[in-house]
């Protein structure tokens, strides 16, 4: 007889599940000046040691906090390993003395915490002593041993984020090139944050966490989220609130004058802004839409529409990458490319709309499938962050090959987004009822790469375009800043093949970072080639441009 029991996932281990519930938070750390300074070589000695300074407090309270863990603590195991984690802070503290005294840096002069530092250290003792929000009765906590071992697993809750960001922060630095091309002089502090004891002592913590809230209940799991996510937004602080030094690389649109050019930010929707295209969508609601008896056969008609459109593009891409792959960056080539698709793409959609699919569909049902619209993680909390900065001169642009620009702004609009400029077909209506035709605006890239050119009257413009297909590839590269979210295969493969070259967005910017503090421009060392920037995140584009 089959077990009935559940596989258990990723999302059924608490400290995975809020490690990736908060991957904003961890790329926000990542991305701080303070970071990039550190990973490019740039970091100057002082505010390096700085930080260690502050750094001590901190770890002068993980150890408080690490005691109190171990004695509320019912469970030996637990205890057992809480006290390793506990004896593991000298050897930090040793390790920063160290830098500090090799280095020759005057320790009593760093010895008074700073506010960010107090922040930390402050939330991380009111948490050891049973002051957490959302406890009715913090001083009567820990008077039983059930109420002992919630204390244990609220403080170690609070502590785990720090574990696992330095030790996150640690891979990431350790894997990127070192822009210097010599040795890094915080190599030996970054490589100690992923020595196999740090990644050890991380993963030890989540284990304890999750063994330490096994009992819990949903309601004390989740003041476990809150001061997992504060802990993580404290340290985002501390970070933020180290000092550096001139040309230290900023967010992009962080601070800016609003006298200065207007930014225009583009965005492609499908599949870039959501998580499923929109023809499915409108064809899904076509088929719900029509009488059962039409139901079979519009559902039929669509899928072997969408099978015949599967296969003849790939045909298409692959007649395109039959030829030499160029040395250099060759537009026209890649153009003449696009326009054989964007040929291809015309004929696909008359085809489609030969079928009258979407004949019969009323303006409500159309603007209710656009409040349905699953979007991207991040990407409405980008563009509402975007629209609401006071500081930025902005035009946010969409741009879609979408059948109704009715569907694209109802999706907005459902998150309080009405402000979108948005440039697709229109369906054509009778008594707000569609008639199956169409009002062709944008079908192919030639169409998405002529209306972004339209809107570009003032040459001074900032221009920002974020896509994820072969038919952003044009827009892309016409931008001054071009960003790729996802993996498309086609669109790396082409672009590619015409010398485009695709620079993972974080390491570019540690290598900006290199460029700007030695007063250089990045782009005399990138004379002939053609870069875009590939991101896997909203969250990635959103500390980039905005910061924090």
């Amino acid at each position: 007889m089959a077990s009935s029991s559940t596989p258990i996932t990723e999302d059924d281990v608490m400290a995975k599940r809020l490690w990736n519930k908060f991957k904003y938070e961890r790329i926000q750390a990542l991305y701080t000046p303070f970071v990039v300074s550190l990973a490019a070589g740039t970091l100057e000695r002082d505010d390096f040691l700085h930080c260690i300074a502050q750094d001590v407090h901190i770890l002068r309270a993980f150890a408080q906090a690490y005691e109190k863990a171990e004695q509320c603590a019912d469970d030996n195991d637990a205890k057992v390993e809480i006290c390793k984690l506990w004896k593991s802070i000298p050897q930090k503290l040793k390790l920063h003395d160290f830098f500090i005294q090799t280095l020759g840096f005057d320790l009593h002069k760093e010895s008074t915490p700073k506010a960010a530092t107090v922040k930390y250290t402050d939330f991380l003792l009111a948490t050891a002593s049973g002051k957490v929000d959302g406890v009715k009765a913090p001083d009567k906590l820990a008077t039983t041993p059930f109420e002992k071992s919630k204390l244990a697993a609220y403080i170690i809750g609070a502590m785990t984020p720090r574990m696992r960001l330095y030790a996150f922060l640690g891979k990431e630095l350790l894997a990127l090139p070192d822009p210097s091309k010599g040795i890094h002089p915080n190599q030996k502090w970054i490589e100690s944050f992923f020595s196999d004891t740090f990644q050890a002592e991380a993963m030890q913590t989540e284990e304890l966490l999750e063994k330490l809230s096994v009992s819990l209940t949903g309601e004390e799991l989740d003041i476990i989220e809150k001061l997992y996510r504060q802990a993580m937004k404290l340290e985002v602080e501390f970070f933020l609130a180290q000092p550096l030094v001139k040309n230290t690389i900023v967010p992009l649109c962080k601070g800016r004058n609003p006298a200065e050019p207007r930014r225009l930010l583009f965005s492609a929707f499908d599949l870039t802004c959501t998580v499923l295209d929109s023809s499915s969508i409108l064809a899904e609601l076509a088929i719900l839409t029509a009488s059962k008896s039409d139901q079979t056969h519009v559902r039929s008609r669509w899928e072997e529409h969408s099978k015949r459109y599967t296969e003849e593009y790939e045909l298409c891409i692959e007649s395109i990458l039959v030829g030499d792959k160029v040395e250099k960056f060759d537009y026209e080539g890649l153009r003449k490319a696009i326009q054989h698709i964007s040929d291809f793409e015309k004929k696909s959609d008359m085809r489609a709309t030969g079928f009258e699919v979407l004949k019969g569909l009323s303006v409500e049902d159309i603007q209710r499938a656009g409040e349905s619209m699953v979007f991207q993680d991040g990407c409405m909390d980008f563009f509402h962050s975007f629209i609401q900065n006071e500081n930025l001169n902005t035009n946010i642009h969409v741009i879609s090959y979408c059948w109704s620009g009715d569907l694209i702004k109802s999706a907005f609009s459902s998150g309080g987004l009405d402000s979108v400029n948005v440039h697709a077909n229109e369906l054509m209506y009778e008594n707000s009822i569609s008639t199956g035709e169409i009002i062709w605006k944008v079908v192919s890239p030639i169409d998405k790469v002529e209306a972004f050119s339209s809107i570009l009257n003032d040459q001074q413009n900032v221009t920002l375009y974020i896509g994820a297909t072969v038919g952003d590839l044009l827009c892309l590269l016409q931008a001054q800043i071009g960003i790729v979210i996802g993996s498309s295969s086609s669109l790396r493969r082409l672009g590619s093949h015409f010398g485009v070259s695709f620079a993972p967005l974080f390491p570019s910017v540690i290598e900006e970072q290199h460029w700007i503090f030695h007063e250089k421009s990045l782009l005399e060392d990138r004379k002939g080639r053609k870069f875009l920037y590939t991101v896997s995140s909203w969250a990635e584009i959103h500390a980039f441009l905005l910061g924090f």
